[in-house]
C-alpha cells in the first residue's frame, strides 16, 4: 500500500470514529456508473462525511468538488483534498480564468462521479439555504450523469459553524432516489425541486408537524 494510500485510510477510520459516517441508501442503490452527488453544507466535516459513507467501489471513482480558496489554503488541506480526497479544486470566486466547473466537466466526462454542494457555503442550521446555479449547468451538460441527493444529518451539531470543537456524534449520509430531468424545465425551477429532494430526506425531529 502506498503511502497516500495509507493516508487515505487512516482519515477515513478517524472520521468513522469522530462522526460515524455511517450511508443509508433509501431511494437508489450504490452504483458504479456515473453520477452526481449534491448535498447539504453544514460542516467542514461534509465532504469527509460522503466519502467516507461510499462503499469501497463507489469512494475510489467519486470526486469531491471543493473550494480552492480553502482546501488549497495550507500544504497539509491540499493533501487531503488532491491526494487523499482525490479532490476538483474549483475558484467558487471567480478569480481564475475560464470556465470554473471545466476541471468537473472532465471528471465527467471520464464517467467519474462527483460530489458537490449547492448552496456553496456552509449554513448555520438544519435548513437547507437556496441551491446555486452550478448544478443546473452540470445537469444540463452531462444528462448521462445520474442525479443524486444526499442529506447529511448531525454534522451542524458535530462542529458548529465559527467553532472548532469537535461534539462526537453519528452522521447519517442519506442517499435519494435519483432526480430525473424534465425536459425545458428552467433553471429556477430546477434548483428549487433539488433543494426539495435533499429536504426531504431529512429525518423527522420530534415535535414535527405531521
Amino acid at each position: 500500500m502506498s503511502a497516500t494510500a495509507l493516508a487515505r485510510q487512516i482519515l477515513i477510520v478517524l472520521v468513522r470514529i469522530l462522526v460515524g459516517a455511517r450511508g443509508e441508501w433509501v431511494g437508489s442503490t450504490p452504483e458504479t456508473r456515473s453520477r452526481i452527488y449534491f448535498a447539504n453544507h453544514t460542516s467542514h466535516f461534509d465532504t469527509l462525511a460522503v466519502i467516507s459513507a461510499l462503499p469501497p467501489e463507489l469512494r475510489r471513482r467519486t470526486r469531491p468538488v471543493a473550494a480552492r480558496d480553502y482546501w488549497g489554503g495550507s500544504a497539509l488541506k491540499r493533501f487531503v483534498a488532491e491526494k487523499c480526497l482525490r479532490a476538483v479544486l474549483i475558484d467558487r470566486d471567480g478569480r481564475g480564468e475560464g470556465d470554473p466547473l471545466a476541471p468537473v466537466d472532465e471528471a465527467l466526462a471520464r464517467r467519474e462521479s462527483v460530489l458537490i454542494f449547492p448552496e456553496g457555503t456552509r449554513g448555520a442550521g438544519e435548513e437547507v439555504a437556496a441551491f446555486k446555479s452550478g448544478l443546473h449547468r452540470l445537469a444540463e451538460r452531462h444528462p448521462e450523469a445520474e442525479l443524486i441527493p444526499v442529506h447529511l444529518d448531525n454534522l451542524a451539531r458535530v462542529m458548529p459553524k465559527g467553532s472548532f470543537l469537535i461534539v462526537p456524534l453519528t452522521c447519517t449520509a442519506r442517499f435519494g432516489a435519483p432526480l430525473n430531468a424534465v425536459p425545458g424545465e428552467p433553471k429556477a425551477e430546477f434548483l428549487a425541486r433539488a433543494r426539495a429532494a435533499v429536504e426531504n430526506l431529512a429525518p423527522r425531529r420530534k415535535g414535527a408537524s405531521a
